[in-house]
């Protein structure tokens, strides 16, 4: 059984007044402005002195000392003595890149596809760009008889698919000339997108729409709507898409399907740490 640490000689134990939370201890006092010390750091790009520290943090020169030379034995701040600044250790890189590895693009994304797959009635699917494809990562079905499927791991071409135009959107014209010159515009379809300016131009309209459409082009009798998820330097890193029959799918519910995908990858961008772009700014692909 744990036992409770006596009080130290000499001192008291402090007890709160009943029905008043307790203060908080030193230990805790001395965490929270250690932690203010850090995220200070994590916006001084140059290093910071210690006066400097100290005012921005609200503390005594000796006190941000104290706490600065402990964080440096653990390696979470850095000494230059030659420039005398103070800097972000290796150690809070660490730390800070194990919320990058758990930063799960599916797990963070499923839910929310969930939301969309219940709000749209279709099938939701996340893809990636990968070699110049868009790669499936998941899927969520919809309970309809009759629906689409996309299987995870399966690619599909980017200029005929929705997820995979909707990435498109995100690629720079330069690119984009050398995309369609390796790959080309192959049919699978007869509504499939076939010359370099047809689909130059269909990418203009799902850029200021917000969402790209894939209208039969990839399979006869489905239809598709995508839009792009953003990471925090407002590169597209993914595309979320509801995918269902036509008969389902009709005209008169494709902007609505459009604004449920654009508020999903809107929540996944948000969810990831990241950021869309202001209307009309430009953006790129962060490829894969």
């Amino acid at each position: 059984m744990a036992r409770t640490p006596a009080a130290r000689p000499g001192t008291r134990e402090k007890r709160a007044p009943q029905g008043k939370p307790a203060p908080r201890s030193d230990q805790v006092q001395s965490l929270v402005r250690a932690l203010s010390i850090v995220n200070r750091l994590a916006d001084a790009d140059e290093g910071a002195t210690l006066t400097d520290l100290a005012q921005q943090v609200g503390l005594s020169a000796s006190t941000a000392h104290r706490l600065l030379t402990t964080l440096e034995q653990e390696r979470y701040v850095h000494f230059d003595p030659e420039r005398r600044l103070w800097s972000v250790g290796v150690q809070a890189f660490i730390a800070g890149n194990a919320f990058v590895k758990t930063r799960s693009l599916v797990g963070v994304a499923r839910p929310f596809m969930r939301r969309l797959m219940e709000d749209s009635g279709e099938t939701v699917n996340l893809a990636v760009e990968d070699e110049a494809q868009a790669i499936y990562l998941a899927q969520i079905e919809c309970r309809q008889m009759m629906r689409g499927f996309a299987r995870p791991g399966a690619r599909v071409p980017l200029h005929c698919s929705g997820v995979g135009k909707a990435l498109l959107t995100a690629v720079r014209d330069r690119d984009l000339a050398s995309i369609l010159h390796r790959h080309g515009l192959p049919r699978l379809t007869p509504r499939t997108l076939h010359t370099p300016a047809a689909l130059r131009q269909d990418l203009a309209e799902a850029r200021a729409r917000g969402y790209a459409l894939d209208d039969e082009e990839h399979a006869v009798g489905l239809r598709c709507v995508a839009a792009v998820v953003f990471d925090e330097s407002e590169s597209a890193i993914a595309a979320v898409s509801v995918l269902g029959p036509m008969a389902r799918i009709t005209d008169d519910r494709i902007r609505m399907l459009g604004n449920l995908v654009r508020q999903t990858t809107d929540d996944i961008t948000a969810g990831l740490g990241g950021r869309a772009p202001h209307s009309g700014a430009p953006f790129m692909l962060r490829r894969g």
